[in-house]
């Protein structure tokens, strides 16, 4: 089983349906993958086309437990004085790019656009995202690797 990271580059966002009546939305994203999560920075006043470009970085592994293999973005809107608002979700299939960076050591998908859609399916925009998956080969302390131990004899 390989393990390694999965680097994710959040470029920006175009199109989103505003969802405040007064003012421009304060968007961010919550990144998720396999019970990990990050939170991108709230673009203030950044409306419908904020920009972001910023990385996270995932722990990951293939073949894994499972075949759910999504990269999840969800983007909201930070609210003061209420709940914050849901504003739409691309979901990013990433097994074929862990299988190729598991082969090759590493894999590369380069920035490109995911549609983003309400919670029926409706498309509401649209997200950059660049994905980049390295291999990291495995670790071993000197007590792992075949060699002379003490022992209490």
């Amino acid at each position: 089983m390989a393990i390694g990271f999965m680097e994710v580059l959040l470029v920006k966002a175009k199109g989103l349906q505003e969802t405040d009546i007064f003012a421009h939305m304060d968007p961010y994203v919550v990144l998720q993958y396999k019970g990990q999560e990050h939170k991108s920075s709230v673009i203030h006043e950044g409306g419908s086309n904020p920009v972001w470009n910023e990385k996270f970085v995932f722990r990951v592994e293939y073949p894994g437990s499972g075949d759910h293999y999504k990269l999840h973005l969800r983007i909201m809107d930070k609210d003061v004085f209420s709940a914050d608002d849901f504003v739409g979700q691309a979901t990013i299939y990433v097994k074929d790019l862990l299988a190729e960076g598991a082969e090759n050591g590493s894999a590369e998908l380069r920035p490109r656009k995911y549609s983003v859609v309400k919670a029926d399916q409706s498309y509401c925009g649209e997200i950059e995202v660049g994905l980049n998956v390295t291999r990291k080969e495995e670790e071993y302390t000197d007590d792992e690797i075949g060699g002379w131990k003490e022992s209490s004899y």
